[in-house]
């Protein structure tokens, strides 16, 4: 497909015979595609601006996309002689081109062209050719030649001149020469094996030095070219007196080949000139042609005498691949005759240059969650080297997430070639390694850094997936309970966390209720102050969110455990406010002994622990000598026997104190009237019960009988529990068991706890179990040795329940009352559970 572009205009500059270069727009702008790759075709020296094409419309772009993909060159050559319009996507000259710099005497000369597109990266390869025109003239090396004949020589001779240069190729290049009209001389041409035809002087006629001693004439070098143009050079001829032969050379043209890295002095050839005449006139001497270049002088060496040449300099098949070198032979005779002889050396190329690797395009940042092929960069590779030497392979090495496509002439894309992780890799520093096929194998590597853009693949992950909290009662409201820390893997927006509690039910109310937390470091701080007695523990739970899109989100659990403060004083349950008319005032016989019971006070304790441990103390008395309380289970007792001076009405104020820290006390005041001619009620109970029918016998057998087996059952099971317990525990006090450490417990939200406590004489096992979200379940048994009587006490204090209102109270007076039963508001579900 060939297009053709009538805005060609006509270079001026270089000579008013240049505009005839645009004939009647001769030199048409081609451009064709050709295996996927554009071309286009223009002439040397056009203008700077100059539309070669419109490049968007050649590779299939839509106007819009010029500037959003981001249209640009990438050139393979080191100037930019193009440049591409970003409004248009027209490809235009940027610089002047002289084919004859860029790519000299070679019949094709092709610019490479890499486009480059981004979003998403895509690389196209276009060629431009550059045709030549008649810019240039032949040229001789020099402006004139001398010529030294003997009149004796005979007609027919040939003497070798110069040929003229012409940078031009084809039809623009040298074509013939022309000699100017003369009588004795003739223009002959002769044949070299580098296939250029060397103009050749003929002596046509015999020359006279008496006639004429200097014979001027002009050679003319012509083009093919239109219109044509041409060079001269002055032919300067001196006619002299006898010296019969001329120097000889064995061969008209040595060629001979050498290694680009020969050293110094390395032998070259040996030039051999014979002449047939005697004495000085046959003695030869070599020398350079007259117009040696300054190149060959420099690297090259001739030794005048033995005719070796030798290396000089150093030789570079990249700068210069052969040289020709014009050698004379001259004789001493007077007049001197000289013989002539050209010498070819070709330069072979050796592995000497490294291959380079060129980034085409700046290395685009890659998403870690992007596709394989994705195409991170473009690369080309070259080597000044030629054939296998200049064969270059690109590399990356194994493992590597990343691969090299070759596109096209040494160009490749680098592309993904594995999943991407940010993570473990936030940047690839990629080692690009090149290799030529020459021998030994030259090679060079270059880092080329791709960073990885973050996606939000990561959650946030909390330090612990469950938090222990424990928090003392009462305590300030606003102050912070705890702080939960997560982290995140990602970075920038998707590594910014809030933290945030999810709405859940504490005893039927909001959790947000309770506690609040800060977002942003995820501290937690309490809304009011806790009551150890109305809630002992309860779960937040705390999700972390990143800011990412979407965003990810973890969730952690915080147990808060409410620890007992001493803050309840012990409640007198025994003897009672509200029976204060009846129970308060006690009776006893004057006729009682020591040790004689007269009545039991009774208190609880709200709290737990020490804080609920309760001892008893007389403070006050009218007759301290009569009475004693004892210290662990209250019951009020004579020291002595009561006598009749003893006075009837006692009053007595007992005080009651916890084990807590500061301890809290209660007083109650137990009034007791002596009375002579009481009897006691046991007695009289105890002789009704020995008369008994006998029916009633056997029942009252039965009944203490199955007792008597519940309490050796209950006795033996307190005495199991507090054996293993003293066992497993380093502290004698406590003995904790938990039903989770059961394999056949499947709930678990609930704890069984069972303390034995064994200081002083008072022994008392407490047992603790609920949900851990819910209110805990107590029961406490005391056992007195020191009571005359058994005392088996369950305690329930699972609310805070006025124990003034406790509905049953048994007469602790009464001492054959074996088991006494205090209850405390016992729910249906406490009921269930008992």
């Amino acid at each position: 497909m060939q297009h053709s572009r009538p805005r060609m205009t006509k270079r001026m500059g270089y000579g008013d015979w240049r505009w005839h270069v645009l004939w009647w727009h001769h030199f048409f702008l081609l451009w064709n595609t050709v295996d996927g790759q554009t071309r286009y075709s223009i002439p040397e020296e056009l203008k700077q601006g100059f539309v070669v094409g419109n490049l968007a419309k050649d590779l299939g772009l839509r106007p819009s996309e010029i500037f959003d993909r981001k249209l640009r060159l990438a050139s393979e050559a080191g100037e930019q002689y193009f440049s591409v319009d970003a409004g248009k996507g027209d490809l235009l000259v940027n610089d002047r081109i002289d084919r004859e710099a860029l790519c000299g005497q070679s019949v094709s000369c092709v610019l490479p062209l890499q486009v480059v597109v981004e979003n998403p990266l895509q690389s196209h390869r276009i060629e431009v050719e550059i045709r030549d025109i008649n810019d240039n003239s032949p040229n001789f090396p020099t402006q004139e030649i001398n010529l030294k004949i003997p009149e004796s020589v005979a007609f027919g001779k040939r003497f070798p001149l110069e040929n003229a240069e012409d940078p031009d190729v084809g039809s623009n290049s040298l074509k013939t020469y022309s000699l100017s009209k003369n009588d004795h001389f003739s223009l002959s041409y002769k044949d070299t094996q580098s296939g250029k035809a060397v103009p050749e002087l003929v002596l046509e006629k015999q020359l006279d030095r008496e006639k004429n001693a200097l014979h001027r004439l002009q050679l003319t070098a012509l083009d093919g070219g239109t219109p044509v143009t041409s060079g001269t050079c002055k032919i300067t001829i001196t006619v002299l007196d006898n010296n019969d032969n001329f120097p000889i050379f064995t061969e008209k043209e040595y060629k001979v080949s050498l290694k680009e890295n020969s050293t110094k002095d390395t032998f070259v050839v040996k030039l051999t000139a014979k002449d047939a005449d005697e004495g000085l006139n046959g003695e030869v001497k070599y020398v350079f042609g007259p117009r040696t270049s300054e190149s060959v002088l420099s690297t090259f060496e001739l030794n005048d005498v033995s005719g070796e040449i030798v290396l000089k300099g150093p030789l570079d098949y990249e700068s210069s691949k052969s040289y020709l070198i014009d050698i004379t032979a001259k004789d001493k005779g007077i007049p001197e005759m000289e013989g002539h002889c050209r010498v070819q050396v070709d330069i072979e190329d050796v592995n000497d240059n490294v291959p380079e690797i060129v980034l085409t395009s700046k290395p685009s940042p890659v998403r870690e969650d992007a596709q394989s092929g994705t195409v991170v960069a473009l690369i080309s590779a070259r080597d000044l080297d030629s054939g296998n030497n200049g064969k270059v392979m690109l590399n990356l090495p194994k493992g590597s997430p990343f691969t090299l496509k070759p596109s096209f002439s040494n160009n490749y894309e680098l592309l993904t070639n594995g999943p991407l992780d940010r993570e473990s890799f936030s940047e690839y520093n990629i080692e690009i390694t090149a290799t030529d096929s020459g021998s030994p194998r030259l090679s060079s590597s270059k880092i080329i850094p791709v960073r990885v853009l973050d996606v939000n693949d990561n959650p946030p992950m909390f330090t612990q997936s469950f938090y222990n909290v424990y928090l003392k009662e009462n305590g300030v409201p606003g102050s912070i309970l705890y702080s939960v820390s997560a982290t995140d893997l990602d970075s920038g927006e998707n590594a910014k966390l809030s933290y945030s509690i999810l709405d859940s039910k504490v005893q039927d109310v909001s959790v947000s209720s309770y506690v609040y937390i800060n977002s942003d470091n995820g501290s937690i701080y309490s809304m009011h102050s806790f009551d150890y007695e109305k809630l002992k523990v309860f779960q937040i739970v705390v999700q972390a969110k990143d800011q990412g899109s979407p965003s990810l989100s973890s969730n952690a659990t915080v147990h808060v455990f409410i620890l007992d403060q001493n803050d309840n004083a012990p409640a007198v349950i025994y003897p009672s406010s509200a029976a204060l008319g009846s129970l308060s005032h006690q009776r006893m016989p004057r006729s009682a002994k020591a040790a004689h019971l007269v009545t039991k006070v009774t208190a609880v304790d709200a709290d737990s622990g020490h804080n609920a441990w309760i001892s008893y103390r007389l403070a006050e008395a009218t007759d301290a000598s009569l009475f004693t309380v004892n210290l662990y289970t209250g019951e009020v007792r004579t020291k002595r026997a009561v006598s009749e001076q003893d006075e009837s009405s006692q009053r007595l104020l007992i005080e009651i104190k916890d084990d807590g820290e500061p301890v809290q006390s209660a007083t109650v005041t137990v009034s007791i009237l002596v009375e002579d001619g009481l009897h006691e009620p046991i007695l009289d109970l105890r002789h009704k019960v020995s008369e008994p029918s006998k029916k009633t016998g056997r029942i009252t057998l039965y009944l203490i009988l199955s007792l008597a087996s519940v309490s050796v059952l209950s006795l033996v099971t307190f005495l199991i529990l507090a054996v293993k317990c003293i066992r497993n525990s380093r502290s004698s006090g406590s003995c904790c068991m938990r039903r989770s450490d059961c394999d056949d417990y499947k709930n678990p939200n609930r704890n069984l706890q069972i303390q034995l406590n064994t200081d002083g004489p008072i022994k008392y096992v407490e047992v603790l179990g609920g949900d851990m979200m819910s209110q805990s379940q107590s029961f406490r048994s005391c056992m007195s040795p020191m009571s005359e009587y058994s005392d088996f006490t369950l305690i329930k204090p699972s609310s805070t329940t006025d124990f003034k209102e406790v509905i049953s109270v048994l007469d602790a007076s009464l001492p054959d009352s074996t088991w006494t039963f205090e209850s405390q508001q016992v729910s249906k579900e406490s009921k269930e559970s008992l």
